[in-house]
């Protein structure tokens, strides 16, 4: 049986009121849980960021420049190669485990079909799977998203086969200044699951519903305190 969310931080911090103040923190936790929203969830505790120790939240100095450890750890987290990364919680980003992968993949892709031949989306996904991963400002314009206005609608499109776990985030990428420092919050370097981990992995032997079913199981024994609805918002 999956371990409870506070169950998992009890015996691991036992001497400590911090919670994940390291990146292999961050990335044993995706494991152990299987699904981890970045940032707020609308579950009480259940996201990264409320899981961060104190010293590791976001700061914002008198200059203007920041420190988020959290937003720097997800680039590292998604190349360490034991999750995947994307708009994947109601359009809002998190990760998910490999191992939990297949099913995720297996149920969102049965409520989101194969876009059809010579649509928006499809033409999105032949120009990523030609190139094998893009930044998305790149895929954007080559893509032909280059109009007035021309921007949101692409992203919204993005987003929706983030969701339908078609397209993921393969890592991060940031300008550089001119003393060679990165800088900014990056762009994203999108890619699809299975340039990324093998079309095998991106598999499932169950039926969709039986997948569905398996995941809510695993997150409402985790997450006590979600409700239904919540843990189907999760999954939806």
């Amino acid at each position: 049986m999956a371990k409870r969310l506070d169950d998992f931080f009890s015996k691991r911090y036992a001497l400590s009121k911090e919670r994940i103040h390291t990146c292999p923190e961050l990335i044993e936790c995706i494991g152990e849980i299987g699904f981890l929203p970045l940032l707020e969830s609308g579950i009480d505790g259940f996201s990264a960021e409320a899981m961060m120790a104190e010293e590791c939240q976001f700061v914002q100095f008198d200059d203007g420049s920041w420190e988020w450890p959290l937003w720097n750890w997800k680039g590292s987290a998604v190349r360490e190669g034991n999750c995947l990364y994307g708009k994947f919680f109601a359009t809002k980003a998190g990760f998910v485990s490999r191992d939990w992968w297949s099913d995720f993949c297996n149920w969102r892709r049965s409520q989101h079909p194969t876009p059809e031949a010579g649509s928006i989306e499809d033409m999105i996904l032949q120009t990523l799977r030609e190139n094998g991963s893009m930044v998305a400002r790149e895929l954007r314009a080559a893509c032909g998203f280059t109009g007035q206005k021309m921007r949101s609608r692409f992203d919204a499109q993005i987003a929706r086969l983030q969701m339908a776990c078609r397209i993921v985030t393969a890592d991060f990428v940031y300008p550089v200044d001119k003393q060679g420092r990165e800088y900014g919050f990056g762009w994203s370097l999108l890619t699809t699951p299975e340039s990324l981990i093998g079309k095998e992995a991106c598999s499932c032997s169950r039926e969709p519903d039986e997948s569905l079913e398996r995941m809510k199981t695993h997150l409402h024994n985790i997450l006590p305190q979600a409700s239904p609805k919540q843990i189907e918002k999760i999954l939806k």
